[in-house]
């Protein structure tokens, strides 16, 4: 009888730290992917004084829509370490000032034309395509890490460790609207 009841307190100690690695781990990724999501948007950032400077150029009377964009980075730039919806926000305000930049500089075939813009706008498209993949990464660790927290046995160790449920990185409603075409 004693035997079987160290070998049930040695099962319930394994799967107890089991269980903890697990969450821990997912913990980490999840950290991790928000850091890669972090960099792209770094560099995101970086990329869009040198876009407007190279627009501004060309089109120097589309001041409105250039300083949208300028405005709309500064607060991208403020809300780095802000929660994850505040930041979602915020990146999805400079997307969209980046869509009504690039509608407005194709009425100037110099500027796409120059080679200048062109690389800026291939690396921006390139960066666009880093940060999707990172978000697409970041919302399955969190997922998986969600699911850890809320499923039984583990949502008693995470309950002990203080985890609750992690925040999605979101696209907001500017971000899922179809562009508008008409001929």
């Amino acid at each position: 009888m004693l035997i079987g009841l160290i070998v049930v307190v040695i099962v319930l100690i394994a799967i107890y730290f089991s269980l903890y690695n697990r969450l821990v781990a997912l913990r980490v990724r999840s950290q991790n992917a928000w850091s890669d999501i972090d960099v792209q948007l770094k560099r995101r950032a970086d990329l869009v004084p040198n876009l407007v400077n190279t627009v501004k150029g060309y089109a120097s009377h589309e001041r409105e829509t250039l300083d949208a964009v300028t405005q709309a980075r500064t607060r991208a730039v403020a809300a780095q370490g802000a929660s994850v919806p505040e930041r979602a926000a915020a990146e999805s305000e400079l997307t969209n000032a980046l869509r009504g930049m690039t509608v407005a500089v194709e009425a100037y075939p110099q500027l796409q034309a120059s080679g200048g813009f062109r690389d800026l706008q291939a690396q921006l498209a390139t960066t666009e395509d880093a940060v999707q993949n990172a978000r697409r990464y970041y919302n399955a660790v969190v997922r998986d890490f969600n699911t850890a927290v809320s499923t039984i046995p583990s949502s008693l160790i995470a309950g002990s460790m203080g985890y609750k449920e992690l925040e999605f990185f979101q696209a907001e409603e500017g971000d899922r609207a179809l562009p508008k075409v008409s001929f």
